[in-house]
């Protein structure tokens, strides 16, 4: 029997993009892992984080889908989301120092019950243990880019150029998607393929209501458009590596900041509603020359590449003197 603690865990709400954040610092760090999705108790979602702090034991945080969140405890655990917190929290105090807790975005909890807590820089949580990022860690990385291009350029290679990859999101917490909006957007798209002769790659996501969907499809008729119906493979990343051009609407930090990180000019459509924090995020893509406002013109320019996740995990690695830290 093996008794060797695994090298790492990743404490996970299920959401896909709380998930791919952990999951994106997990493959950076090139540790084998598991992923514990955790399920909700409705008798006690109500309690504050806060509370979470305060108590020690599995049993009485939210309950782990996978039983094999048991000793041997893990050498690095990675979490994000509510739910994640009184879990993390109970591992690290049953460990006794032998699990390093990371917690992604803010546990709205005193950072100091972590190892390390990384928010994005926007929340404006700071302490001793604390190092923010410029907006979202994930998945997209230059190597899976190249495998993306090699895979997709049949598909894509026919539209004309510049081609523009318009990543669209979807009603939310801060932001709508209305139907108006959509076509707002229509129309300043179908103005730039009249002007520059270029093509569009467009998918939705899960939050793109049908109607939004609809009017959008509408508005860019007769243009040369490739809309991805969400059957199939999820063409996304492909999008990201062919294209000249990204347009993104204003409510994902995650589809930016993954955008952001091939280093091609990022054009942000506008949306109604919005929240201090997105402004916050939006001014520091503007102020570091890597975001513009979308408005239907055609531009270019050129910005490093943001490699968050890169950066994160080389400082994890240079804290637990793993190997290959710079």
């Amino acid at each position: 029997m093996n008794d060797r603690p695994p090298d790492c865990w990743v404490l996970s709400d299920g959401k896909a993009g709380t998930e791919n954040q952990c999951l994106g610092l997990a493959d950076a760090l090139g540790l084998p892992y598991v992923v514990h999705r955790l399920q909700r108790r409705p008798a006690t979602d109500w309690l504050p984080a806060k509370f979470w702090a305060a108590t020690g034991t599995l049993a009485r945080s939210w309950a782990a889908t996978a039983p094999e969140m048991h000793p041997p405890w893990p050498r690095l655990l990675i979490a994000a989301g509510r739910p994640s917190v009184g879990p993390a929290l109970a591992v690290r105090r049953a460990a006794r120092g032998a699990t390093y807790a990371i917690q992604i975005q803010d546990p709205r909890v005193a950072p100091a019950h972590f190892d390390l807590v990384i928010p994005p820089s926007h929340d404006g949580l700071t302490g001793p243990n604390v190092v923010p990022t410029l907006g979202a860690m994930h998945r997209v990385t230059r190597g899976k880019l190249d495998i993306a291009a090699a895979q997709w350029r049949t598909r894509f290679a026919v539209l004309p150029e510049p081609r523009l990859a318009v990543l669209i999101g979807g009603t939310s917490k801060h932001h709508r998607m209305t139907r108006a909006i959509a076509q707002g957007l229509g129309a300043q798209l179908h103005a730039l393929c009249a002007d520059t002769g270029g093509g569009l790659m467009v998918t939705a996501s899960r939050r793109t209501d049908t109607e939004s969907q609809a009017a959008l499809r509408d508005a860019l008729a007769g243009l040369p458009v490739d809309f991805w119906d969400g059957r199939g493979e999820n063409p996304y990343m492909g999008m990201l590596a062919m294209a000249d051009g990204i347009v993104v609407t204003e409510d994902s930090v995650t589809m930016a900041s993954e955008a952001a990180s091939t280093g091609k000019p990022v054009f942000i459509a506008k949306m109604e509603g919005g929240a201090e924090k997105f402004d916050r995020f939006h001014k520091a893509l503007q102020d570091q020359g890597i975001s513009r406002p979308f408005t239907g013109a055609w531009t270019t320019w050129e910005y490093p590449p943001v490699l968050e996740t890169a950066r994160l995990a080389a400082e994890i690695k240079r804290r637990l003197g793993l190997p290959n830290a710079p």
